[in-house]
């Protein structure tokens, strides 16, 4: 029997809350397809890190809606936003099933990944070392988009996420995420792991 995680109650906003449920679903479902049409494990375990987030995330949601509800006519109102939330979670769930394709080693058939591989942007994972150029720099300040044609879509620091991070400054043992051409990619992870001297 797994342990069930204790989530205590956060006094964040319904809204912020929905933001992050919109934005990490956004990036499972992009990660689960990518892991399962390149058979990358790697990705396909981010998805599972993401989905323990989500469902923090939806208790602290459903918590925060009980605490606003005072009467009857509240009730009504706050069962889309219920219900949305619900919906959001879905998507996740859908995603880490995708993302058991590569973990239960059931893979795809060839055709469908040689489709897809021809796709011009792809994503990638790869942890920063403590020589990597990037480190200490803000995701801003890389300017990766432009020196290499990659972006740096999610941080991960630990069980912390940092979705579409801009101001978050880089650090040793993060995870990054990210998307971009397959060369922009490959220079990214090499400065990530302190094989280049700079970026571009």
């Amino acid at each position: 029997m797994s342990e069930i995680e204790i989530v205590e109650y956060t006094p964040v906003s319904v809204r912020e809350t929905l933001i992050m449920m919109k934005d990490i679903s956004e990036l499972m479902i992009d990660l689960a397809y990518s892991a399962a049409l390149f058979n990358n494990r790697e990705l396909a375990e981010e998805v599972t890190e993401l989905e323990e987030k989500m469902d923090s995330l939806v208790y602290v949601l459903n918590m925060n809606l009980m605490l606003a509800a005072r009467d009857k006519a509240d009730a009504e109102s706050l069962a889309g936003v219920a219900k949305v939330g619900a919906l959001t979670n879905s998507i996740s769930d859908a995603a880490a099933d995708i993302a058991g394709i590569v973990l239960n080693e059931i893979g795809i058939h060839p055709i469908v990944r040689e489709v897809f591989q021809r796709t011009e942007e792809h994503l990638a994972r790869v942890q920063v070392s403590e020589s990597s150029v990037l480190a200490g720099k803000t995701v801003n300040d890389l300017d990766l988009a432009a020196k290499v044609g990659a972006d740096i879509i999610a941080v991960r620091r630990g069980k912390h996420w940092m979705i579409n991070p801009e101001k978050e400054i880089v650090l040793p043992e993060d995870i990054l995420l990210a998307r971009g051409t397959a060369m922009g990619l490959k220079s990214l992870v090499k400065a990530a792991r302190g094989e280049v001297d700079e970026i571009g």
